[in-house]
């Protein structure tokens, strides 16, 4: 089939994909010989997914897969340090190279490749011959250097967002039309390429350039007219080197091929060399799913000697949401619990009017059992009729919620039956308030979490689409969106059923595959002793929930907004006029306008940007960017906590209900939402006195115990730091030790100013912050702030020395770990450009952060026995803070016993050699407490 009008050609960025792949999934080797095929997997699956997903009327008529060849290119040629700074290829990805090209032929897809050139000079030229000849053309790839070729029927697709590419994209991104983002690209420079560009001119500037003065050659010519002296002179010293940097993100439109668009027609695979391409992968799960496809038996898997055989993976069945059963009555429930009985697990989920598990209503129960095998139990589906309350009249063919619930009850208590959950806590919870206490439980979000920290989400969509290859029911398709949704009681049953059956069916796939990886991946001990007995422990913290005095809080707002008042005054005062300090543009052209103050950026509509990071590093000079920001700090505290925590306040028990997440940082810290209360302020005062607020009821006080200085004292242990060690033995304040070092101010004269600002550098130099950082947050200037970076790794050498070691083992092995063996993985760590600082401090922090989090999980996993006889009970977590809700006259018999478990929390798991110290205090509100 020639190629012309009418025909369409999918180019595919296969290079992009293998490292996509390899970056974005855990490691994966084969059983019968260790080879690793993690990456080949993931692009076989993404090969599979775009072939699937392009059988419409836009089906593509030719395709082909394009991959890098070789390292040295023509632009090597004309710059020798083209790509220099790149890392050589991880070791477990390059024997999976030519494995991604047999698969592309497996599937019977165009592999091309040419010598001396990048794929993406093959894609250009075959994107200009696609539509030269008349034809579409879709690049699959997200890389920015591509975009340059957008335009005249040439579109982009990113699968992995599965989002589209056009002109309006390529401009958002680049502030210019595709025809001109290689201009753009030779003054920003490129740092992963290594494409020198401008100095100091990045791609904003460059693009308010090349639209004021057309295109780079007119702007090179005309340089001399430039206004700023810095950027004019790099314009007119650099010429040569932007002038270069142009020929090296030009792409070859105009390749010698040895072979004409005819020949990349769509073909159908032949099952026998795919399937037996896959089938030696020993990727079963595809092979099954090709060969059902295809209509034809798939071939027998390859004998494992027993010594490498790992535990199977869950039998691999389609999902057929048309066969999922709605139960509606006593007899069919019995059948489903007895299956759970026999089987001895069964996968659990609730459908809810809406996500405040203490407030809303329970809709229906889905229970799975075997894969492929699920139900949905409706319970209070409305119709579109009104009943007499005109909250709608319930649907027929529904079991009556008592009934189900007296029969779910003991089969979900027993402890012969293990209840599997995507999420379980907020299940449990919605249980709990109906009189059902759910034991024991698994949890597949949190198995995911602690193997794959790091990589990805541990939502069901994401864990479905990476591990099952199955996008789920999206529920906006059942509740819409905006004022038009509706809550799930109003969901037609029969669709409801597929949604929900399908989510418990999704579940127990996940659990089967998840559950013999733990022991693989070595993190059963994570698993089993700091996730799933924490999630009892948070469920019961977060229906308690914490009083809050809802008079307090509205006299703070009110304070706020005075003082807000008076620095807006103040500001109109420094500027010499009103204006609206509440807009950006205002600010930003007064500072970089009238002040002409360095460092403005305009953003594409012309205006002035003030990011908070531009104005913390205006503030150590300036008295103007420094009012804006305790504004603009006040104006936050007042909308985010002292006006919004009144509206968290539970009507029926006077208490804000926190949820945490324990999967939200890839640390193992909490985070927590609806309200978040672990970001609230404590550096300036306004934001201390928002804890006045939290109360203690009546004939009861709050009581807060804090671990001193953890994180510290962990680094001591696992940098070798013996005069920290010492330090902290002899019971030392580090933070007041190292201000009398820094600010040469004995300790009998130390202010909490000047404690707060070394505290500041303590954490802040572990963390590898730079001075820049340092002088931002410290605000002073970046000299001072450098030179206080330079003493400290005097001081501590084996801080540096940890700092490095934790980098070089996050490069070898792809994590980093905690002392109780939780893995936080670091798949940017060989990145290059902006995010390698970022990755590198992550790195950093993560063992020490992660290990200061275990061990407050340890104590609060075993806080709940401790106390058990105790008029205690135990309310929030924030950060290295319990806090507990004490009877009066009880707290001095309570603090003993808490103290005690926190500060040995770590043993017997680590013997840490330096002491964990814990600060408690008490009083009617947290303010006190704390």
């Amino acid at each position: 089939m020639s190629f012309g009008k009418g025909c369409h050609l999918h180019l595919i960025d296969g290079s992009a994909f293998i490292f996509r792949a390899f970056h974005a999934l855990p490691p994966l080797t084969r059983k019968s010989d260790g080879l690793p095929i993690g990456a080949v997997s993931g692009f076989c699956n993404m090969l599979y997914k775009i072939v699937e997903d392009n059988k419409g009327p836009d089906a593509p008529t030719h395709v082909a897969v394009i991959f890098d060849k070789g390292s040295h290119t023509f632009r090597n040629d004309l710059y020798d340090l083209y790509k220099a700074n790149r890392d050589a290829m991880p070791e477990d990805l390059r024997p999976q190279m030519p494995l991604t090209r047999e698969a592309t032929r497996a599937f019977n897809i165009a592999c091309i490749e040419q010598e001396g050139f990048e794929a993406d000079d093959i894609i250009a030229t075959l994107a200009r011959q696609g539509r030269e000849a008349g034809g579409r053309v879709t690049i699959i790839s997200s890389d920015k250097d591509l975009m340059q070729l957008v335009g005249g029927g040439v579109e982009m697709f990113d699968a992995m967002k599965n989002k589209r590419i056009g002109t309006e994209q390529v401009e958002e991104k680049f502030g210019v039309g595709p025809e001109r983002v290689i201009d753009v690209q030779a003054l920003a420079g490129d740092s992963v390429d290594n494409i020198p560009g401008a100095p100091g001119i990045g791609v904003k500037t460059a693009a308010l350039l090349i639209n004021e003065y057309g295109d780079l050659e007119t702007l090179l010519d005309r340089a001399e007219e430039i206004k700023q002296p810095k950027r004019r002179q790099t314009l007119l010293e650099k010429r040569d080197q932007i002038e270069l940097s142009k020929k090296l993100v030009t792409l070859d439109q105009n390749m010698d091929l040895d072979f004409g668009l005819e020949t990349l027609e769509v073909r159908d695979p032949e099952p026998d060399a795919l399937l037996g391409f896959l089938n030696e992968m020993e990727f079963r799960t595809l092979t099954k799913r090709i060969a059902d496809q295809l209509g034809v038996e798939p071939p027998a898997a390859p004998e494992i000697a027993p010594e490498a055989n790992a535990p199977d993976e869950p039998e691999d069945l389609p999902f057929e949401p048309e066969t999922y059963e709605c139960v509606r009555d006593a007899a069919a429930l019995q059948g489903w619990i007895d299956q759970a009985y026999k089987r001895g697990y069964v996968a659990v989920d609730t459908e809810t009017t809406g996500l405040d598990e203490m407030r809303v209503d329970l809709v229906g129960i889905s229970l799975s059992v075997e894969p492929g095998k699920a139900c949905y139990i409706p319970l209070i589906h409305k119709t579109g009729d009104d009943d007499l309350f005109g909250t709608g009249a319930l649907a027929e063919g529904q079991m009556d919620e008592a009934e189900a619930l007296r029969m779910l009850k003991p089969m979900l208590e027993d402890a012969s039956v293990l209840k599997i959950f995507q999420n379980a806590k907020y299940d449990c919870k919605i249980f709990t308030r109906y009189g059902v206490n759910v034991a024991p439980i698994d949890d597949t979000l949190l198995m995911s979490y602690a193997q794959n920290a790091g990589l990805h989400n541990h939502g069901m969509d994401t864990l479905s689409d990476t591990y099952l290859n199955h996008t789920p029911i999206s529920i906006k398709s059942l509740l819409g969106t905006g004022k038009s949704a509706i809550t799930f009681d109003k969901v037609d049953i029969d669709e409801a059923t597929k949604y929900a059956a399908e989510d418990a069916d999704i579940t127990l796939r996940l659990w089967q595959l998840f559950k013999p990886k733990l022991h693989q991946k070595r993190v059963t001990t994570v698993y089993e002793t700091l996730e799933r007995p924490l999630v009892p422990v948070l469920a019961k913290m977060e229906m308690s929930g914490i009083k809050v005095d809802r008079d307090t809080l509205s006299r703070m707002s009110n304070a706020f907004a005075q003082k807000m008042a008076g620095l807006e005054a103040e500001l109109h005062e420094l500027a010499g006029h009103p204006f609206n300090v509440q807009s950006p543009a205002q600010v930003g052209e007064i500072l970089f306008g009238e002040m002409a103050l360095e460092g403005g950026k305009k953003t594409k509509t012309g205006q002035w940007s003030t990011p908070a990071q531009a104005l913390e590093d205006l503030a150590t000079e300036h008295d103007f960017p420094a009012r804006v920001l305790d504004y603009r700090q006040l104006q936050k505290l007042k909308s985010t906590y002292t006006d919004a925590l009144q509206e968290h306040i539970n009507p029926d028990t006077g208490r804000v209900h926190t949820s945490y997440i324990q999967s939200g940082a890839n640390t193992g810290r909490l985070a927590s939402t609806d309200p978040n209360l672990q970001n609230i302020p404590v550096r300036s005062e306004e934001g201390r006195r928002i804890r006045e607020a939290f109360v203690a009821d009546t004939g009861k006080v709050l009581v807060s115990l804090d671990y001193s200085q953890i994180e510290l004292r962990i680094l001591a242990h696992v940098a070798g730091i013996d005069s920290l060690k010492q330090a902290f033995r002899d019971g030392h304040d580090i933070h007041a030790m190292t201000a009398s070092e820094m600010f040469d101010v004995p300790l009998d004269e130390m202010t909490p100013d000047i404690r707060r600002q070394a505290k500041a550098i303590n954490f802040g130099v572990i963390y590898g912050i730079s001075g820049f950082g340092l002088a931002r947050n410290l605000r002073i200037p970046r000299a001072e702030a450098q030179g206080f970076i330079d003493r400290y790794f005097e001081r501590f050498p084996g801080i540096k020395d940890y700092m490095d070691d934790t980098v070089k083992f996050a490069k070898e092995h792809g994590h980093v770990e905690t002392l109780f063996g939780r893995k936080i993985h670091t798949p940017e760590i060989n990145a290059k450009g902006p995010h390698a600082g970022f990755a590198k401090r992550a790195a950093i922090n993560a063992p020490i952060q992660g290990t200061a989090a275990d061990v407050i999980r340890r104590a609060m996993i075993r806080m709940p026995d401790a106390i058990e006889n105790l008029p205690a009970t135990m309310l929030l977590q924030v950060h290295d803070e319990l806090i507990f809700e004490v009877e009066e006259g009880a707290v001095d018999d309570c603090i003993p016993v808490i103290r005690d478990i926190m500060e040995n929390a770590a043993d017997p798991a680590v013997h840490l050699d330096v002491p964990l110290t814990v600060d408690a205090g008490q009083g009617a509100n947290w303010a006190e407490a704390h």
